[in-house]
């Protein structure tokens, strides 16, 4: 009874962690839509909104990755 128990914690904690993602997703949602919005109303700005929104991205997505690890680190105990 007690195994399960954990099991049933460990898999809700799982899904917990996964729910960083959602807000890495819309995080880079946001960027992208922001750094279009700015393309359009001022063309001569691309190159500087491009890496900008690159580095913006790169970094929401670098939280989703570490929320994948947590939950993988809790699905699969390792100890």
């Amino acid at each position: 009874m007690e195994g399960n128990v954990l099991d049933a914690a460990r898999f809700i904690g799982a899904g917990l962690a996964m729910m960083g993602a959602a807000g890495a997703g819309v995080g880079v949602g946001l960027s992208a839509m922001g750094a279009l919005n700015g393309m359009a109303r001022n063309p001569d700005t691309y190159g500087n909104l491009l890496t900008s929104m690159m580095l913006g991205i790169a970094f929401s997505e670098a939280i989703a990755i570490y929320c994948l690890v947590i939950a993988f680190l809790m699905l699969f105990k390792v100890v």
